[in-house]
């Protein structure tokens, strides 16, 4: 092997102006900069994944056209490897599941000019109970970029009691709070005080020893941080990964999908080139959620620049999540290149403004583009009902009249005087692109 020539001296700490934050920004200049989109195994398949199921995504990214909407990374995740412990300090593919190894199916995919992406935790073994990184992370950082790997989802399960923290952060899904969402010392005595410096937590300094690991790489490989919003990981994440989730995980269920929507709708300062929120691998195609539900789904996790990775099994998805997953105005909105903040609230609707409610997230949102404002009017009730986009309340609009898309059909709605205003199903959103003045 080659000498390494590290990439930690090239790995720049940019200063986000718009955000107030400091952010990972990758060697290249480019990767990493943009919410990640492609495929992960874990919705799909859980702890049954092998080699055959890894390359038919791949197949099926590319022949959906998947691949050219800008899905690129096909991400293996817990599992792969032999559950039995390292062998010769090493962590082992399963050579029954991926009989050509990691290496030799990265090669396979990167033929197929997709990225690969792979899983580990930082703690002593993986959430499926397989072997994981913490105190071998040299170790392995060395063998994924031997093996070619591109994308590391690094989890947070099984933290030996040494390395826990010493104080709790105010993180809804892990701690009591109040009925606004809100923590206090009366509730939870181990939450951190106001000044708490969460840097120098146990938490980011795990994280920090993979990231520093991958930064002695000859090969770049992303550091997605599966760390579900505790920690206070909106305070320090963008100075260790391109990625931080945000919330426990996502369920193929409606009240999965409102509860992470209304958490992140709080979140959102932390997002913006090189660093975002990840609300969770998408739940499209999967379980009960309705033709609604779905694109209400796909759209705010797009709107709020989540990364996009695909979680279902691709060979039997249907036509029209496949166009859903390619909708061209939601993911020129997610991958703008000029504009890196998400989508906010800018009115809760039927309730008053800035409720925390996990069942009726804020209705009334909008973000910058290139292209325009994107506005999403969501309906949680269950009839449907008339929303209404007046311009004079929407924050960037101070005209009278604007050219107006529907993002869902792509049709041209002409000039619309004073506002828009639609019907909503239960559970679905209307998106608009508004354009120029008119």
């Amino acid at each position: 092997m080659a000498p390494l020539r590290s990439w930690t001296s090239a790995l720049a700490v940019a200063f986000t102006a718009a955000l107030g934050v400091q952010a990972i920004v990758m060697p290249d200049g480019h990767t990493g900069k943009l919410p990640t989109l492609g495929w992960n195994s874990w919705n799909a398949y859980h702890c049954d994944v092998d080699e055959n199921k890894i390359m038919d995504a791949a197949q099926a990214l590319a022949s959906s056209g998947l691949q050219d909407a800008g899905y690129k990374y096909v991400n293996i995740d817990d599992c792969w490897s032999n559950v039995t412990g390292r062998i010769d300090g090493h962590i082992s593919p399963n050579t029954t599941t991926f009989p050509d190894g990691i290496d030799g199916l990265a090669a396979k995919i990167h033929g197929m000019n997709f990225s690969i992406g792979i899983y580990s935790t930082a703690g002593t073994l993986t959430c499926g109970g397989y072997p994981a990184s913490l105190g071998y992370e040299d170790v392995d950082a060395a063998d994924f970029a031997d093996w070619g790997i591109d994308y590391l989802k690094y989890d947070n399960c099984n933290i030996p009691q040494n390395w826990t923290d010493q104080y709790l952060s105010c993180d809804p899904d892990f701690v009591n709070t109040t009925a606004n969402g809100t923590c206090n010392m009366q509730l939870d005595p181990d939450l951190a005080p106001p000044d708490y410096d969460w840097t120098t937590s146990n938490s980011a300094v795990r994280f920090n020893r993979m990231r520093d690991a991958l930064g002695q790489q000859e090969h770049e490989i992303l550091l997605s941080m599966c760390i579900w919003g505790t920690a206070d990981v909106f305070s320090w994440g963008n100075e260790t990964g391109i990625s931080w989730r945000m919330s426990a995980d996502i369920g193929p269920e409606w009240d999965s999908v409102t509860r992470i929507l209304n958490e992140n709708s709080f979140r959102l300062s932390s997002i913006g080139f090189w660093g975002h929120n990840d609300a969770d691998m998408l739940e499209v195609g999967n379980g009960d959620l309705t033709t609604e539900e779905t694109r209400t789904h796909f759209a705010f996790w797009a709107a709020m620049k989540s990364p996009l990775l695909i979680g279902t099994d691709l060979t039997v998805l249907s036509d029209e999540n496949v166009a859903l997953l390619k909708n061209e105005y939601l993911l020129a909105f997610n991958q703008d290149d000029v504009y890196g903040g998400p989508a906010t609230p800018y009115k809760w609707g039927a309730n008053p403004d800035y409720t925390y409610n996990a069942t009726w997230p804020a209705e009334f949102w909008v973000g910058p583009s290139k292209a325009g404002y994107l506005v999403l009017m969501l309906n949680p009730g269950d009839d449907e009902v008339t929303k209404e986009a007046t311009w004079s309340e929407v924050p960037g609009l101070g005209g009278a009249a604007y050219q107006i898309t529907d993002a869902w059909t792509g049709t041209d709605l002409g000039c619309m005087q004073g506002g828009y205003s639609a019907n909503v199903s239960s559970h679905d959103s209307a998106v608009i692109l508004v354009e120029n003045a008119c």
